[in-house]
């Protein structure tokens, strides 16, 4: 399909000599810095000829004049596009639809790069047009997590039905045989501890049920405040808080979430008993929330270009923070640093926050605290199973 041109453009570019032809200048320089696409198009002698705000954006330049200056030296901190730019005038053919990871803002970008001809097939210069697709490859490689961890949840689906029952008969047998030695008060003991870890295996079995099996959304009007208020009750019903502190600071303002209020206590539980643990007793973990309404302030871009209103949520504690290492795996499934833990507590949280369209992004530094943050979009969403 081809461009459709408006009339206006249409007169101008059919009679460049007639009075319109003064605005022509003015309308495609309007239109090129409007583009929600990033140009950048330089001279054969490497001087910048056009950028328009999307590339400016993109490569975070200051404002100023730039026209005339050498690429080399306006995207000094960008190595990889000057590279590209470099080549534009050797190569014989120039790549299209290209992908390109820019080091120095960890930011993907697919381009295309073109020579521009004078009438007469002369290369007088050359035109990158580019895009961020760092948003689309986030999305990409949680789709990529979401068929492994469909894979990791079959297996384990069906381990843990084929362990169940026998920790079941494990657990009956034991107590029969409990009443037959009455008497003996070593054998009374050890049938115990068969039965305490008979049924600690099953509440893994459990666990483990319930995270391979869909999440289904019951999406309604709901307050982030009483989801916090009733995770910290639920958190401190489960693990041991000791002296820790927990300090909220949640606007009254909030708007309601189009979510489901129950499995969002279960995301914000699950980070508190993980940062209790962290704190071993003594610590703080402050809660905190506001609304972004910009891509650059935290809001979520669903396809990639519009901001749509978000919440987003930082639950920091000051605790031990964690390697680099350990870090990295944090939200794999089964993975866990603890003696006793079956290591879902995180992957169960992501797997809510992406069946709510949100993100969960987390930050530490070893001996400097941890911090995990949930953004999601304030307005309801389509509910998907996953």
């Amino acid at each position: 399909m081809g461009f459709a041109q408006s009339d206006s453009a249409t007169m101008l570019m059919a009679n460049p000599s007639g009075p319109a032809a003064g605005n022509l200048d003015v309308f495609f320089r309007h239109m090129v810095g409007n583009m929600r696409n990033c140009v950048l198009a330089i001279d054969r002698q490497g001087g910048i000829v056009l950028l328009n705000d999307e590339a400016r954006r993109l490569f975070l330049l200051k404002p100023g004049p730039v026209n005339g200056l050498k690429y080399f030296d306006v995207l000094r901190e960008h190595p990889d596009i000057v590279r590209v730019l470099g080549g534009a005038f050797e190569l014989k053919a120039l790549p299209n639809r290209a992908e390109l990871r820019l080091k120095s803002t960890d930011t993907v970008i697919g381009y295309t790069l073109s020579l521009v001809r004078d009438d007469n097939g002369e290369a007088v210069g050359a035109a990158l047009f580019f895009k961020d697709l760092t948003h689309v490859e986030q999305i990409e490689e949680r789709e990529r997590l979401r068929d492994r961890l469909a894979a990791v949840g079959e297996m384990a689906a069906v381990m843990a039905h084929e362990i169940k029952n026998p920790l079941a008969g494990i657990e009956v047998l034991a107590g029969l045989l409990r009443r037959k030695v009455l008497d003996n008060e070593e054998a009374q003991g050890l049938v115990k501890d068969i039965i305490s870890e008979a049924k600690m295996a099953n509440a893994i079995v459990q666990e483990v049920l319930a995270f391979v099996r869909p999440v289904r959304l019951q999406v309604d009007r709901t307050s982030l405040a009483d989801a916090i208020n009733s995770a910290v009750v639920m958190a401190d019903g489960k693990a041991t808080r000791g002296n820790i502190r927990v300090e909220t600071a949640l606007p009254a303002d909030l708007p309601p979430l189009g979510a489901d209020q129950h499995q969002l206590q279960q995301v914000f539980s699950n980070l508190l008993i993980n940062a209790y643990e962290a704190l071993e007793g003594r610590g703080k973990i402050e809660i905190a929330a506001r609304i972004a309404h910009t891509a650059d302030d935290g809001a979520l871009l669903p396809d990639g270009q519009d901001a749509v209103s978000t919440l987003v949520v930082d639950v920091a504690d000051d605790g031990p923070g964690m390697p680099a290492a350990i870090a990295e795996k944090i939200f794999n499934p089964f993975f866990t640093t603890k003696a006793q833990g079956t290591g879902l507590g995180l992957a169960v949280v992501r797997k809510i926050v992406d069946a709510h369209d949100g993100r969960i992004d987390m930050t530490t530094q070893d001996g400097r605290g941890t911090r995990f943050r949930v953004t999601l979009p304030v307005e309801p969403h389509k509910q998907k199973q996953k």
